[in-house]
């Protein structure tokens, strides 16, 4: 790892950076995968005003996480998010669910994601969700990710997104006390 992260729950301050990784691995990630007109319109600009509503809003169900790291000699960044909160759909019934996690293109492969990622599911089992799943374009190559994290594939679908039907596949954990005490080991 480049150097230690430390993720704390996200602040409205922290909406632009959010944004910007937002934008910046989306355009990296999912070229070729979903519509080039949606990436190529894809700005921070939007993007901020969408977590702008959800950091702003005191009522919100969705944890927003960020690892924020510190190298020397330069100043204290956020270099991923993710986000999480009660299964939005309930089809699958497992209790939780991981929205988001997307970590700088130049901080992959470094540790950053696996240690968010684990974060986010001990932030579910806290909010007492004993399951969790977690939604992936079937094309995206971070799909291995998931897999490498213990995630087992239990559903598919298809959704439409800027006009296009997109792939997706569930991936889930079943027992999280039993994952979280494994990744403590």
């Amino acid at each position: 790892m480049k150097t230690a992260v430390r993720v704390r729950t996200a602040t409205p301050a922290d909406a632009r950076a959010i944004a910007g990784i937002h934008v910046e691995t989306w355009q990296a990630a999912y070229a070729g995968i979903v519509p080039d007109s949606y990436l190529v319109n894809m700005t921070v600009p939007r993007v901020l005003q969408h977590w702008r509503a959800i950091l702003d809003d005191p009522n919100n169900i969705e944890t927003v996480l960020v690892a924020e790291a510190h190298p020397r000699g330069e100043r204290r960044r956020i270099v991923a998010f993710g986000s999480c909160g009660p299964e939005r759909t309930s089809r699958l019934g497992y209790g939780g669910e991981v929205y988001t996690l997307y970590v700088s293109p130049d901080w992959q492969g470094e540790g950053t994601g696996g240690q968010l990622f684990a974060d986010l599911l001990a932030r579910v089992h806290k909010e007492g969700g004993k399951t969790a799943v977690v939604w992936v374009l079937a094309e995206n190559p971070a799909r291995f990710f998931y897999e490498h994290m213990g995630g087992q594939a239990v559903a598919h679908r298809r959704t439409p997104f800027a006009g296009e039907p997109l792939r997706e596949t569930a991936y889930a954990w079943p027992d999280l006390a039993g994952w979280l005490a494994q990744m403590r080991g």
